[in-house]
């Protein structure tokens, strides 16, 4: 049976059985981890890429149909707003790593990506840990178009963006969180 907006009183509480819908809602949540360490060139703005694997604990599930990722190249699987979070644990071999970076790019058009927000950390001892961690909200008004890639830098030499797949050393998390 259909509601009237004016004989709902907004201040009781209702018990629906059955399905509701329009009711909003997250209709899309995924996350993905590098599952393996990737060598980055020293001073060297590089794709994450090959090691991408949708978070396999056993404590995860998507909701609604998630992300797909080719060659470090995630495409959305619905239009919405979404709220894209990257975060990375990179490794200073040996070496000093003064600076490290994250990067979120985002295409509108499937060709040309652009910074959409990115976070540095800094560390100066050898054989040392730094992490980044960024986010940004993408309008995906077209899925064959609207898409994201992360892009890891590190200054220094010899450093190592650290995957795991058992955890989220090096991940992204993507959730819609309403239409766009």
């Amino acid at each position: 049976t259909k509601i009237q907006s004016e004989s709902m009183n907004l201040a009781d509480t209702y018990n629906f059985t059955g399905d509701v819908t329009g009711a909003g809602g997250i209709t899309e949540a995924d996350f993905f981890v590098c599952n393996a360490d990737q060598s980055i060139s020293n001073n060297t703005s590089t794709l994450v890429s090959g090691n991408w694997q949708r978070s396999a604990v056993s404590d995860f599930s998507k909701i609604g149909t998630g992300m797909s990722e080719s060659s470090g190249v995630f495409t959305f699987p619905s239009t919405g707003i979404y709220l894209v979070e990257a975060k990375a644990d990179i490794y200073a071999n040996n070496s000093f790593l003064l600076f490290a970076n994250t990067t979120i790019y985002v295409t509108t058009n499937n060709s040309s990506y652009n910074e959409r927000t990115n976070s540095w950390n800094e560390n100066y001892a050898a054989n040392s840990y730094a992490s980044t961690y960024n986010k940004c909200l993408v309008d995906v008004t077209d899925t064959s178009n609207v898409k994201v890639k992360i892009f890891a830098y590190g200054s220094g030499s010899n450093w190592t963006l650290r995957g795991n797949a058992d955890k989220a050393e090096t991940s992204v998390l993507f959730v819609r969180l309403g239409d766009t």
